[in-house]
């Protein structure tokens, strides 16, 4: 069985309360991607999977360049194989980000808690991944004849409407700083409507 290997020197440490999301990269091949993908991760409270084979040495310059002084704040996972990341992790929730797809990311019911996995920039995710979990396989809607969008600016797209759809159910909040977080009790939650969203206070957790 393939065995996930977990950097343990690194970890998370930007406001908000738990990991909202876990970012999967499956054989990213550039590493400036991966390094920009890893800022927003830690932007957004969020781990990185990383899964072999890659590209690139995860120690390349390009990488932590990419990254810049929040690549120290992150909370990386490497995983040796699809498998032994579905073995280690157990993703009890997933998305597959393909433009293979049919739904778009906004029919998608995104929680606190998801997998938003990716395929490599040449490629994309292979069918017999996608062909695992066909009614969660989601794309980003472009304009005609249009192929794909630079991955790093896929997750970031994606990540942020999972952040709005969280923001609109309640799951998660801003505090009084403007920080993103998972909502407390639901006494302590403010429920939002697609009918409020120009209402900013909404937002806000109770005070």
């Amino acid at each position: 069985m393939s065995e996930s290997t977990c950097t343990p020197e690194l970890s998370i440490s930007s406001p908000g309360s738990g990991l909202l999301f876990h970012v999967v990269l499956h054989e990213p091949e550039i590493p400036n991607n991966t390094g920009n993908i890893g800022r927003t991760c830690v932007a957004l409270n969020s781990s990185l999977h990383l899964i072999k084979p890659l590209g690139f040495d995860i120690s390349e310059h390009a990488v932590r360049r990419a990254g810049l002084d929040y690549w120290q704040h992150l909370t990386l996972v490497t995983h040796d194989s699809w498998d032994g990341y579905i073995d280690s992790q157990r993703p009890p929730r997933l998305w597959l980000v393909s433009t293979k797809a049919t739904q778009t990311v906004f029919e998608a019911d995104f929680q606190p808690g998801d997998h938003l996995v990716f395929g490599k920039e040449t490629a994309g995710l292979p069918s017999l991944i996608r062909d695992e979990f066909p009614e969660h396989c989601v794309r980003l809607p472009m304009a005609p004849h249009q192929r794909s969008l630079n991955l790093a600016t896929a997750v970031c797209a994606v990540m942020y409407e999972a952040v709005r759809q969280g923001l609109v159910s309640g799951r998660l909040c801003l505090d009084q700083h403007g920080y993103i977080c998972k909502s407390l009790e639901p006494s302590t939650r403010t429920s939002r409507t697609r009918k409020s969203l120009n209402d900013d206070s909404s937002f806000l957790l109770s005070k």
